[in-house]
């Protein structure tokens, strides 16, 4: 435990020595034209027990000097001693019922029957001796359930937050209790310096608008859900937001749902915003937003970048919240500090090594991967390189596409299913397989996005767009390319020695051939990555053109690179693609420990590019607080990678482009760091008894495993109907009148073909 917290006061320490004034006095839309605060509900509650001390301190040490606000909503016990818990019922956020097993209680709440184990049946010294606290979201970590006991308002006030926010509810249920809401707060706010207090209750508001100091204290209006009604006026809240005039008369400020300011569709996507804030700082209330957290489902507008969404209330050109209520503050402080138009003008700073932004068949998070949207996405989005996984038709016409098999990245399923088959040598489930189809057959399918969280976690990607764009030849991507001004290309060449024995079909040839004639051999602006997993498709490339850098990709997690292997990769490529999980080991979502990947690829000079990164947060480990950007974070800052492929390139150009990284943060500019989380520190925190066994030690690359054999010459076709046709662009990815003309003459091409054959 020591040591844990001698780690949180380091942090907090190289965060704190940060932080300066910004000089650079701009407004921001908010009411007074200051920066908006970040209140950390119960803390850092995202990933510990709500107001635990390490959820609180957490909370402080990443955040701004004095504008970290600690929330705590308020709980009484029998005897009148306030608590720091979200819900009346305790079941549901300590282990309660582990040491009081007793039936539940019913008790009728503002009309609602609720039934559960109540703070208001329990003297405090029970509470606080023999309870513990738990975390009350399954999806969150629950190994530091039963560390902490149950925090006393005054337990939080003691760590002495900058500024302390109190929610209080339920005077009515209280009173029935013998337990007077009121007297609790009139006493806190003589011997507790409570910078806001906050209340869904109108009458409870008014009943301490004349005794409260206004300079001292903020009274705020708490809205719930737009359906429920507030126990005062009897009136729904959602009518209540019509009467923002009345509001002002008792409180200073509204505390309100963000979906009250953007509401989200009942398809899920963000619609225009109201005009709530506007019109309450008309009047000259603040306005604070809550329902914040990394790990819950947002508009698809946002492509689960939580970063999108805190900047859509802060830094929209038209308003900006107060303030936000999170339970990932540190989330929240980089948005306003590090992402916001104040902060960040995009454009890389000055000095500071660039890792590569890499898209990963196009920006494949948002459309469907490897079709002409997608790749323009990847540019608008500011991918350095642009990448095309070449796959073959049975007519040898080389296409863009993650994979060969088709089932996951397009219809096919509709259209083929009798061509379903199993190929041992290339996955081990059934597959629809691009070779088996010719390209006329594949242009009368649509394009697929892929969901790769979608049947574990039920988090879709733009279902909007789905089926959205046109497949893209290789050509096409090639003049693509090279009209856009891309930084380079990657061309992922896979499956080419089973093509070659099994199908006639000659991958590396079509590819030698297509960049040929796109004179991308004779160009030097441009550059062009070779990426394989077959050292002999490396070789041949080597040979054809020493100009392009050879990638070769890893695809295996290991933890160690012999000698004997880095001598063999070397010979072949002059860059490696790696896993995540190669670099970083993670067990149960919590990173564990480093391998020796890197610094031994990197002392061979050997360029490291980490693959695939996504934004969905079920793909990251609890230690970056279910942010995408802290992940590229560790792999750009910490581990100095040469290049991030990733499905989502917007999110990884907007941390590249961050003033506040800590390769050389301007803090003239940002007064922020963004440090990479520490590697293990989330484990190291865990009760010893709670900790999940340990995976086994990653194994060393072989290599044995690195050389493949040479490829096998290409079989002879055994009929005319597999050669290629005569026209193979399936149009300008740029122009989309372009596209479909071409499209056309390749299907009647393809048709007049068959049936002169």
């Amino acid at each position: 435990m020591l040591r844990c917290l001698l780690v949180i006061a380091s942090f907090f320490l190289s965060s704190a020595s940060a932080q300066h004034n910004d000089p650079h006095k701009r407004q921001w839309l908010t009411l007074r034209g200051e920066e908006p605060i970040v209140i950390a509900r119960g803390g850092l509650s995202g990933v510990f027990p709500e107001s635990s001390p390490f959820a609180n301190q957490m909370a402080l040490a990443s955040g701004l000097h004095n504008k970290t606000v600690l929330y705590c909503n308020l709980q009484l016990t029998k005897d009148g001693i306030g608590l720091c818990l979200t819900d009346l019922r305790l079941q549901n956020s300590t282990n309660i019922e582990d040491i009081f097993p007793q039936p539940h209680k019913h008790y009728n709440v503002y009309g609602k029957i609720i039934s559960g184990l109540f703070s208001v049946d329990f003297m405090s010294e029970d509470l606080f001796n023999r309870v513990y606290m738990i975390q009350s979201i399954f999806s969150r970590p629950s190994v530091y359930d039963g560390t902490w006991p149950v925090a006393a308002v005054e337990d939080v006030v003691r760590i002495k937050p900058s500024r302390f926010w109190l929610n209080v509810e339920y005077e009515a249920f209280y009173a029935e209790h013998n337990l007077s809401v009121s007297s609790y707060l009139q006493k806190a706010l003589r011997l507790m310096a409570i910078n806001y207090v906050s209340s869904s209750e109108i009458g409870l508001l008014r009943g301490l608008s004349g005794s409260v100091n206004k300079g001292r204290t903020k009274l705020i209006f708490r809205f719930l859900e737009a359906n429920e009604t507030e126990p005062t006026t009897k009136k729904t809240y959602g009518a209540l937001a019509q009467e923002l005039a009345m509001i002002k008369s008792f409180a200073s400020g509204i505390l309100i749902r963000k979906e009250y300011i953007w509401p989200i569709g009942s398809d899920k996507y963000v619609q225009p915003a109201t005009s709530l804030v506007m019109d309450a700082h008309k009047l000259g209330l603040e306005v604070y937003a809550s329902g914040f957290a990394n790990d819950a489902m947002v508009g698809y507008n946002y492509s689960y970048d939580p970063i999108r969404e805190y900047l859509q209330y802060v830094d929209n050109g038209q308003f900006a919240v107060d303030g936000v209520l999170s339970d990932f503050s540190p989330t929240a402080f980089q948005a306003i500090a590090c992402y916001s138009s104040f902060r960040n003008n995009g454009k890389a700073q000055p000095g500071v090594k660039e890792a590569l932004v890499i898209s990963s068949n196009g920006a494949s998070g948002d459309f469907p991967g490897s079709t002409d949207v997608a790749y323009q996405r990847a540019i608008d989005d500011g991918a350095d390189v642009i990448d095309c996984s070449v796959q073959l038709s049975k007519d040898g016409v080389a296409l863009c596409m993650n994979m060969a098999d088709l089932l996951t990245t397009t219809t096919a399923i509709t259209a083929f299913s009798d061509r379903t088959t199993t190929i041992p040598e290339l996955q081990p489930q059934v597959g629809i397989f691009s070779f088996d189809l010719t390209w006329a057959e594949i242009l009368t399918l649509k394009p697929q996005i892929t969901n790769p969280f979608m049947a574990s976690s039920g988090l879709a990607r733009n279902p909007a767009f789905k089926n959205k764009g046109n497949f893209v030849t290789l050509p096409d991507f090639l003049e693509f390319a090279k009209a856009k001004a891309v930084s380079g290309i990657m061309i992922n060449i896979q499956n080419a020695a089973y093509l070659a024995s099994k199908k006639g079909l000659d991958m590396v040839g079509s590819v030698a051939t297509a960049l040929s004639n796109a004179t991308f051999d004779k160009q030097s602006t441009q550059q062009v990555f070779i990426r394989s997993d077959d050292t002999s498709v490396l070789s041949i490339f080597k040979a054809k053109f020493p100009n392009f850098i050879r990638v070769l990709t890893v695809d295996s997690k290991i933890g160690d690179v012999p000698n004997n292997a880095l001598e063999e990769i070397k010979r072949y490529a002059q860059a490696v693609a790696i896993p995540r999980a190669s670099i970083i080991e993670v067990t149960n979502y919590f990173t564990t420990g480093l391998t020796k990947v890197v610094s031994e690829m990197k002392a061979s000079n050997l360029s490291i590019f980490v693959y695939v990164l996504r934004n969905e947060y079920v793909s990251l480990a609890f230690d970056y607080y279910a942010q995408p950007s802290l992940e590229i974070a560790t792999y750009v800052d910490y581990f100095h990678v040469d290049g991030v492929i990733t499905e989502f390139p917007k999110t990884t150009k907007q941390y590249m482009t961050c003033p506040c990284r800590p390769t050389q943060p301007d803090l003239n500019v940002a007064p922020y760091i963004i440090l990479p989380p520490e590697i293990g520190l989330l484990m190291s925190m865990v009760p010893s008894e709670a900790k999940p066994p340990s995976d086994p030690p990653l194994p060393p690359l072989d290599a044995g495993d690195v050389v493949d054999p040479p490829l096998p010459p290409v079989t002879a076709r055994s009929t005319d109907a597999n050669r290629p046709a005569a026209a193979t662009r399936s149009a300008a990815v740029s122009n989309v009148a372009n596209l479909f003309l071409s499209l056309l003459l390749v299907v009647v091409d393809s048709f007049f073909h068959s049936h002169n054959t």
